[in-house]
């Protein structure tokens, strides 16, 4: 399972954080609760859409493999 960095912060009575490693994952919520849900599931989702868009992108044949840190 990897690991990502949250950075929320309380602004005016809202929640609101981001993914400090992908960009574009952002969120806004009510609750520190409902936000890290929010950017739980945005991660996911950001993650699997990379991961399409780098499959489609290549041409010919081409190998997947994992790569761990």
């Amino acid at each position: 399972m990897n690991s990502y960095t949250a950075v929320i912060q309380q602004d005016s009575g809202t929640w609101i954080g981001w993914i400090a490693e992908i960009p574009g994952v952002n969120c806004q919520e009510d609750t520190r609760e409902a936000l890290i849900d929010s950017l739980r599931e945005t991660l996911r989702e950001a993650i699997e859409l990379n991961r399409e868009d780098a499959v489609n992108a290549a041409q010919g044949a081409f190998e997947k493999t994992v790569v761990n840190l």
